[in-house]
């Protein structure tokens, strides 16, 4: 019988592979990081190619290190970062271009047009999400365009679109499935997420061919089995989530109002709000959680853009620090932030305030600042950032925050997860388990082929590693958000 369940958890600056347990528990983790790819200011990109073969590589060195064979494997799940935009040859199997990471800004103009339009408000309405270059129709509209005779190419049918997981499912599969799920259709701008269909009248905006997109299916069923050759026997591959609504999943954040936030490269937040598409007034995201047992789940949404890239920009781009962990003792060095706000608004600020023109800063400097109040500045704006999303999403949905429960690498760094609590006024919860959003992709899997019974017996499996109780008094808390607000007023774009 197998015992195991392989989660391909494909990142925006790594592919990993880890194998669970019927506990839940980690057996073993790949991990690989890829190329960014910078060809202009603003620009991101990657090597579709690349994350193929980074993502295989660690699948095979997981089940290798673990000393098993494909027929141990129950299921594979597969997690992905989202909104990234892949178009290939459906004769080749060829990208005809870098994959468009969900960071890259090259796209801004055209939401700029459909705003003047007054596009976004169907946008809006169909798909839950606001008009930006973060979600995928627009990247897609920019490679027909861009891309020599892709256009004509798409018409003729020659030509597939995909995220992520569509993209590792169409090469696991031997190009006999071009699939996708509820979670990461519900991101790409192009999909009607309360009638569960792709939206022609964007499509035909964009100018996009409904032939080029992936078949949307639940996120836990068997889709397809790999291709043989692969792992030395084919392996069923039962579950798709995009990476924060699986992180939701493997919280067991399963009854409306509970609530998620996973500090990678980004930071998002989701709370479920069960079979109620709630519509915000606020500026966050209604999105689709999953769609299991024939049932759909939603979330609302808050998507930071810059939270751990900033940390990396700390170690690479000013080289004030050697390694993330370090900015712990930094930061605790200090007694406060010494008026010091780091905006990190890299590529624009995402929610609440949608400003793809933002550009980042350090306010609040002057002779007496040091590394360490600039490292505590870029974990503090994590946790500004985050309750900017909090206030907001508390305001749409009528339900008061509870706790917090928190996963990504980050949250190893207990002043950050600290910091957290004080500045929200509600306990931070960090589970045994951080790799959450691999699991999420797990347990959607492990449920397909009923390696789990439901949602309870994986719920039984969550487990508190440490609780942080937050401890500043209410006047504080309010003086140091004030002065994040301040801050960001002064990066903001004057349109």
């Amino acid at each position: 019988m197998a015992d195991y369940i392989l989660a391909l958890d494909q990142g925006t600056t790594s592919s990993r592979a880890i194998l669970f347990n019927r506990q839940g528990q980690i057996i073993r983790i790949a991990q690989q990081e890829f190329t960014q790819i910078y060809p202009e200011a603003g620009w991101v990109e990657h090597d579709a190619e690349e994350i193929w073969t980074t993502q295989l590589n660690c699948a095979r060195e997981a089940i290798a290190a673990a000393g098993i064979s494909a027929s141990d494997i129950a299921a594979i799940g597969i997690t992905n970062q989202r909104e990234t935009t892949v178009v290939w040859d459906r004769a080749t199997g060829k990208p005809i271009h870098n994959a468009i990471v969900w960071q890259c800004r090259r796209t801004a103009s055209i939401c700029d047009t459909l705003k003047k339009e007054k596009f976004d408000r169907v946008i809006r309405k169909s798909t839950g999400l606001v008009t930006d270059a973060y979600f995928s129709g627009t990247k897609v509209a920019w490679l027909l365009d861009k891309v020599k005779g892709a256009r004509k190419r798409a018409e003729a049918g020659e030509l597939a679109f995909g995220t992520i997981d569509t993209w590792l499912i169409y090469r696991l599969t031997g190009g006999k499935s071009h699939v996708t799920d509820v979670s990461n259709a519900s991101r790409t701008l192009l999909y009607n997420i309360r009638k569960e269909r792709w939206d022609k009248t964007i499509l035909e905006r964009l100018q996009i061919p409904e032939s080029i997109l992936p078949t949307v299916k639940s996120s836990s069923e068997v889709y397809a089995e790999t291709s043989p050759e692969l792992f030395g026997a084919p392996i069923p591959i039962g579950g798709i989530a995009g990476d924060q609504q699986a992180a939701l999943f493997g919280q067991a954040c399963f009854k409306p109002g509970m609530m998620k936030n996973t500090y990678g490269t980004g930071c998002f937040l989701l709370m479920n709000t069960g079979e109620q598409a709630t519509t915000s007034k606020t500026g966050l995201l209604t999105t689709i959680a999953w769609r299991t047992g024939g049932q759909t789940e939603y979330a609302l949404e808050g998507s930071v853009f810059i939270a751990g890239a900033a940390i990396q920009w700390l170690r690479d781009g000013l080289q004030i620090i050697a390694s993330a962990p370090e900015t712990e003792a930094l930061a605790t060095a200090v007694s406060d932030n010494h008026g010091v706000y780091f905006v990190p608004a890299f590529v624009g600020l995402g929610a609440p305030y949608w400003d793809q023109d933002a550009r980042g800063a350090i306010t609040g400097l002057t002779r007496g600042v040091t590394r360490s109040h600039i490292a505590r500045a870029a974990l503090e704006a994590m946790a500004y950032q985050t309750r900017d999303v909090v206030e907001c999403m508390q305001k749409d949905s009528g339900i008061k925050a509870r706790e917090l429960r928190v996963d990504g690498g980050a949250t190893r760094n207990d002043f950050l997860c600290q910091f957290q609590a004080d500045l929200l006024g509600i306990p931070v919860v960090r589970p045994v388990i951080t790799e959450t959003t691999a699991l999420g992709a797990a347990y959607l899997a492990g449920l397909s082929v009923s390696f789990w019974k439901n949602e309870k017996e994986i719920a039984s499996q969550w487990q508190v590693e440490k609780r942080f109780e937050p401890q500043m008094k209410r006047g504080e808390r309010d003086r140091l958000y004030n002065g994040w607000l301040d801050a960001v007023s002064r990066v903001r774009s004057r349109k």
